[in-house]
């Protein structure tokens, strides 16, 4: 199964800083962001996945570079706490 990865966005401009899906610009759930496991996904640079819950999107997105413009992007960390 081939995954087509999106880029997500930081959005910085709301009062609460998020990241929207690269495909669709919806904004991404924290409960569905996970940290990918070795082998999981095609790209091993990505560390932090997140899946897009809009109707009819479902996008994996790589959120590694959209999590590092954040002004504390140790805040968003997910599952490292």
């Amino acid at each position: 199964m081939q995954v087509t990865y999106f880029n997500a966005q930081f959005c910085g401009q709301s009062v609460t800083p998020k990241l929207l899906c690269g495909r669709c610009s919806s904004p991404l759930s924290r409960s569905r962001m996970f940290e990918a496991e070795a082998g999981q996904f095609p790209d091993p640079a990505c560390i932090t996945v997140g899946i897009c819950s809009a109707d009819d999107c479902d996008a994996v997105n790589c959120c590694d570079h959209a999590i590092a413009r954040m002004p504390k992007p140790e805040s968003y960390t997910l599952l490292r706490q």
